[in-house]
């Protein structure tokens, strides 16, 4: 880690205003303990508002204010990388949205001199080519808790026709998955978007009901997590 961004997670960590040891500092950051006696020492003669010393420990005794756009290096790179995936997936909104992003980032941010703009590629495959016709109509029916009515391939190879709530968008590599309320089986499922046939927004918006909500599907996942994917109500392979 170069010492400006160690410095900058060392006063990230006392804007909580407690007092923290030397000790606990080096774990954190995993260095040695001289090394943080070194960076608290040239925060403290650089004016900051940091009181402490050896063996007692270090503190922040007045909250500072610090420019939102000052990332470390390897925040910049979750950032150019996380958006690259977003601009080649399989969305095209939120493509052209991340490109867009992209744009505005390296307008403000200085270049970073060993990143090569065409280092990470993304390889999508026919799943993600099938889902994303789907994806913006599913994104806006989440947002605006608004019923779909879908034709889906099920897992027998037959075509099905659901209503149901939608909850939440998945993406598991290759394939997204659609977490919903169905309401012909009065239970969770999963859908994939590759064999979704067609999806009409109906326009109407479902209530908020105890046992049919976001939550309580993550509260299912989570009591499913020792089972097997063949045996979760929630399998990525829908029903």
């Amino acid at each position: 880690m170069r010492r400006t961004d160690r410095l900058f997670d060392l006063i990230q960590i006392l804007r909580d205003g407690r007092l923290h040891r030397a000790s606990e500092l080096a774990a954190r950051l995993e260095v040695s303990v001289r090394t943080i006696w070194r960076d608290m020492a040239t925060l403290m003669a650089s004016g900051l508002p940091v009181e402490g010393e050896r063996g007692v420990g270090y503190i922040l005794r007045a909250p500072i204010t610090l420019p939102p756009m000052i990332l470390t290096s390897e925040e910049m790179e979750a950032l150019r990388l996380g958006v690259r995936l977003v601009a080649e997936g399989a969305d095209p909104g939120l493509g052209r949205a991340a490109r867009g992003l992209a744009a505005k980032i390296a307008a403000v941010m200085p270049a970073a001199p060993t990143a090569e703009p065409d280092d990470l590629f993304v390889f999508t495959g026919d799943e993600t080519t099938r889902a994303a016709p789907h994806l913006p109509t599913i994104r806006h029916a989440i947002r605006a808790r608004q019923r779909l009515s879908i034709s889906y391939i099920d897992v027998t190879g037959g075509e099905t026709h659901r209503d149901i709530r939608p909850l939440q968008l998945e993406f598991w590599g290759r394939v997204w998955t659609l977490a919903a309320w169905c309401e012909a089986r009065g239970d969770f499922r999963s859908f994939r978007l590759d064999r979704i046939v067609a999806v009409q927004d109906t326009g109407e918006v479902f209530p908020r009901e105890p046992g049919r909500e976001l939550e309580d599907y993550r509260a299912r996942i989570a009591a499913d997590a020792t089972l097997s994917p063949e045996t979760r109500s929630t399998d990525p392979a829908g029903s």
